[in-house]
C-alpha cells in the first residue's frame, strides 16, 4: 500500500512526460502543417509566438523569417505567415474573405462584440449596415466643414506651441491624435471631445490601454480574461489611466443619454444610426468607444509620421507646397503629389505592422507557387512585411514619394494600410480624409518651415496597434 501510494505521483510524472513528447513528435512530424518550414521551436508550442508579440518584436523578427525559411513560416503550431502579396485575395477578398481568427474577441469592449473585433459577419452586418452611409465619399465631402475646422484648429495649436517652445522640442503626435479625436468625434457623434483645448490629450491613456491590448492579441480568450483581470486591478493603482477612461466613459455616456431616435429616419449620427437599428444603449457605448479609440490612435500616428518625414526631406516638403500653393482650389485628393506622400506615408507609419489574422476555410487554401495550407490553420499577411519588401518597393525604408507616380500591379495590390476586403476598416475613407486635408494644411501654412526631426528614427513596440517607444514624435524648430 505505501508503495502504491508513492508510485502513484511517479505515474502521474511520467505519463505527463509522455504526454508532452507526444505533442512536441505529433507537431513536428505528423501535424498537418509539419510540411511547412520555421523555428524549431514556434512549431511545437505557441509560447515564442506570445512572447514576441508581448516584447513588440513580433513585425520585424518573422519578417526576418521568411528571408530565412521563404515566403510561407510556421510561427506557432497551427499558425502560418505568408509574405507573397498574391495570397491577399483568396485569403481576404474571395467569396467575403475568410473569418477572422478568435483572438480578435481579446479586442471586444466592455464585453461587446465590436464592428472590429466580431467574427460573425451577420452580427457584424447589422450595425456596419447603419453607419456605412457616414463613411461613404458623399458623405465625408459633405462634412468637409466639420472636419477642415478640426484641422485648423490642430496648425494653430501647433504654430503656437512653435513660437512658444523657443527651440525646444514639440510633441506632434499628442496634437495629430487630438485633431483625430475631434473630427470622429464632431462629424460622427455631433458632438466634438475637444481635445484640441487640452495641453495633453485626456483620452491618450485610454488609447494607450487598447494598444497595449495588442502584446496579448494571440492569448486564446479565457487566458486574455485572467490577464485582463489582473491588469485592471493593478491599473487601479494608476489614478491617470483611470480618470482618462472616465474622461471617455462619461463622455459617450452623456453622448447616448442626449440622443433621441425617430424610428422613421435613420438618424445623422453614428450613435442615432446604431439605436435606431435596434443595438442597446450600452452596446452603443461600447461602439462608440471603439470607433475613438481606433480613429484616434492609427490616423494620429499615420499624420504625425507624415509630417515628421516631410521635415525630414525639405526638398519634397517645398514640391508638395508648391503643388499646393498653385492649385489651392483642387480637391485634395486629385493633387497627384500630395496623393503620393500620403500613400508613402501610410506605407512607412506602420500604425498596424502585424499579422492580419484569418481562419483557412474549407477546403484549404492553395497559392500558386506556395505549399498547401489546410483548412482551420491560422494564416495572415503582415503589412510590415509587404510594406517593406525590396522586391515591390526598392530602397523600402527610405521615403520615396516619387515611386507612387508610376506604381507597379504588386504595389497597388500590396498596400494595405487599412487591411483589405468586407473586413478592412469601416472609417478609412474618414482616416484618408483626414491625412489628405491634415497634411494640406500643415504644408499649406508652411509650418514645417526650418523644423528638423529629434530622432532620426520613429522605434515603435510592434502590437496590433503599435506603439511609439517614449510616446512622443518630436519635431524642432530652428531659431
Amino acid at each position: 500500500m505505501a508503495l502504491a501510494t508513492l508510485l502513484e505521483p511517479l505515474n502521474v510524472l511520467v505519463a505527463s512526460i509522455v504526454a508532452l513528447l507526444s505533442t512536441v513528435v505529433y507537431r513536428l512530424y505528423f501535424h498537418p502543417l509539419s510540411h511547412i518550414p520555421g523555428p524549431f521551436i514556434a512549431r511545437i508550442t505557441s509560447l515564442w509566438l506570445y512572447r514576441l508579440s508581448y516584447v513588440g518584436t513580433e513585425a520585424s523578427t518573422i519578417d526576418a523569417l521568411h528571408k530565412k525559411y521563404g515566403p510561407v513560416v510556421r510561427i506557432a503550431p497551427n499558425d502560418v505567415d505568408i509574405s507573397d502579396g498574391a495570397a491577399l485575395n483568396p485569403i481576404y477578398v474571395k467569396s467575403g474573405g475568410m473569418l477572422k481568427d478568435s483572438c480578435y474577441q481579446n479586442f471586444d469592449i466592455d464585453d461587446f462584440p465590436t464592428i472590429f473585433s466580431v467574427i460573425d459577419p451577420a452580427h457584424r452586418a447589422i450595425r456596419s449596415k447603419a453607419v456605412v452611409p457616414m463613411f461613404a465619399p458623399r458623405a465625408i465631402h459633405d462634412a468637409k466643414p466639420v472636419i477642415y475646422g478640426s484641422v485648423e484648429r490642430m496648425v494653430t495649436r501647433l504654430e503656437k506651441e512653435k513660437r512658444e517652445a523657443d527651440g525646444k522640442p514639440v510633441d506632434i503626435l499628442n496634437a495629430t491624435r487630438s485633431l483625430a479625436l475631434d473630427a470622429v468625434t464632431a462629424y460622427l457623434f455631433g458632438k466634438s471631445y475637444n481635445g484640441l483645448e487640452e495641453q495633453k490629450l485626456s483620452a491618450s491613456e485610454f488609447v494607450d490601454t487598447f494598444v497595449a491590448v495588442g502584446r496579448f492579441f494571440y492569448l486564446p480568450n479565457w487566458v486574455f480574461k485572467i490577464v485582463e483581470f489582473w491588469a485592471g486591478r493593478l491599473a487601479e493603482h494608476n489614478p491617470q489611466v483611470w480618470k482618462s477612461i472616465a474622461s471617455v466613459d462619461m463622455f459617450t455616456s452623456k453622448l447616448i443619454e442626449e440622443t433621441k431616435i425617430d424610428e422613421h429616419e435613420p438618424g445623422n449620427t453614428y450613435q442615432a444610426r446604431l439605436l435606431n437599428a435596434g443595438i442597446s444603449r450600452s452596446e452603443t457605448i461600447a461602439q462608440c468607444k471603439d470607433l475613438m479609440f481606433a480613429g484616434t490612435d492609427s490616423t494620429g500616428m499615420n499624420l504625425s509620421t507624415i509630417a515628421w518625414r516631410l521635415a525630414e526631406h525639405p526638398d519634397k516638403m517645398a514640391k508638395l507646397r508648391e503643388e499646393i500653393m498653385e492649385k489651392p482650389d483642387v480637391d485634395a485628393q486629385s493633387l497627384p503629389y500630395l496623393s503620393a506622400v500620403v500613400k508613402e506615408g501610410l506605407r512607412m507609419s506602420m500604425a498596424n505592422p502585424t499579422q492580419l489574422r484569418r481562419i483557412v476555410s474549407s477546403p484549404g487554401l492553395q497559392v500558386p507557387g506556395l505549399p498547401f495550407i489546410p483548412t482551420g490553420t491560422s494564416v495572415g499577411l503582415s503589412p510590415y512585411t509587404l510594406h517593406f519588401n525590396p522586391e515591390v518597393f526598392p530602397d523600402p525604408h527610405e521615403f520615396q514619394p516619387e515611386r507612387w507616380a508610376e506604381p507597379t500591379e504588386k504595389m497597388l495590390r500590396d498596400s494595405i494600410p487599412f487591411g483589405l476586403g468586407s473586413r478592412q476598416c469601416i472609417a478609412r475613407t474618414l482616416a484618408t480624409a483626414e491625412l489628405y486635408w491634415g497634411t494640406q494644411e500643415i504644408v499649406r501654412r508652411n509650418l514645417l518651415e526650418g523644423a528638423r526631426a529629434v530622432k532620426k528614427k520613429v522605434e515603435i513596440l510592434e502590437w496590433f496597434n503599435s506603439k511609439v517607444k517614449g510616446e512622443k514624435i518630436e519635431l524642432v524648430w530652428d531659431r
